[in-house]
């Protein structure tokens, strides 16, 4: 069997990024189709690649992460799990509150924090490109429950990703990653979740199988965490911009510092101090909002954009590194 893709919007009347195929096919052949594969046409009309098309997969990853979603009332965040394929992924976040979509929202806890943060950071590390956009994000196999580098990675990336949208104006943020000795914070934080969990002060409840299904045995928990070179760059770019924030003169009222109540009540851009910022405070500070209150792109802080750039590229090297592990594990098939 013979086929090509080429780009949808190549086409007329056609909107939108995504494969479009054309394939021969042997009406004789009664051989079961395990996979196909396709030239990669590019608007130029030339050969750039092929692309592998599965005649069966294995079940989705969204089955297999609700076997760890409790739904427990002592959750930390919530995250929205759409579609499982990369069209959807703009739709994939973490926020304080859980969202009206419906979608399933997973409920972060002290005992199901690392398989959240797997499945956001293997439906995250890879670029969407009009060539993946269908890809199917999928049932894993077992390799990732005995690699504790490969889960420590997933948290660290999990931290610092624009898409972990937690906000102190929507309630109490655990997800800071600092303490307050390490960013210099002016005040005292409400939470200091994170940080404990990472020092191992904070442990899953006895008996929360941890990295594997109810019926197998329980993988020892390892604490402290101890994450990757590549993973210590990331917290090392984001407790600079922590730093940098915290540092910063922030308006007063009758010689009082203004402050950022974590229940809202303080608009866009250079508010009020806020010892509870998490990253997306931090960028809505230094960035602000447009007419439209969307977030801008850009800052006019040099300071600022500087280590928000050396965090993305560390953050970059880091998603390198995972991915990999991403195809190794059967989260995605090559």
């Amino acid at each position: 069997m013979k086929g090509f893709i080429v780009r949808a919007n190549t086409f007329d009347n056609v909107v939108g990024e995504f494969p479009i195929g054309f394939t021969i096919w042997d009406l004789n052949s009664k051989q079961k189709i395990d996979h196909i594969v396709c030239d990669v046409i590019a608007n130029d009309g030339t050969q750039v690649g092929n692309k592998l098309f599965y005649g069966e997969l294995p079940q989705s990853i969204n089955k297999w992460i609700k076997i760890y979603d409790n739904g427990s009332s002592e959750h930390i965040a919530y995250m929205e799990n759409p579609a499982p394929d990369f069209q959807n992924n703009k739709f994939l976040n973490i926020t304080v509150q859980s969202g009206t979509r419906h979608v399933n929202y997973y409920a972060f806890t002290k005992n199901n924090l690392f398989f959240g943060c797997i499945y956001f950071t293997v439906r995250q590390v890879f670029e969407p490109t009009w060539l993946n956009d269908r890809d199917q994000f999928l049932y894993p196999n077992d390799g990732w429950k005995t690699d504790k580098e490969f889960q420590n990675d997933c948290l660290a990336f999990t931290l610092f990703h624009s898409q972990n949208r937690i906000t102190s104006k929507e309630g109490i943020n655990h997800w800071i990653p600092f303490t307050e000795q390490e960013v210099d914070a002016q005040e005292k934080m409400e939470s200091n979740f994170m940080t404990q969990f990472i020092k191992g002060k904070i442990k899953p409840s006895e008996d929360a199988n941890i990295f594997t299904v109810v019926e197998e045995p329980k993988t020892p928990y390892e604490t402290p965490l101890k994450f990757s070179p590549e993973a210590k760059a990331v917290f090392d770019a984001g407790r600079e911009l922590w730093r940098y924030y915290h540092a910063q003169k922030f308006p007063s009222i009758g010689g009082l510092s203004q402050k950022f109540p974590s229940d809202g009540g303080v608009s866009a851009g250079r508010g009020g101090y806020n010892v509870n910022a998490s990253l997306y405070d931090i960028r809505e500070f230094f960035q602000g909002r447009n007419e439209a209150g969307k977030m801008n792109n850009k800052s006019t802080d040099k300071t600022y954009s500087k280590l928000i750039a050396n965090l993305r590229a560390s953050l970059k090297a880091l998603a390198n590194k995972i991915a990999p592990k991403v195809y190794e594990y059967g989260f995605l098939k090559v």
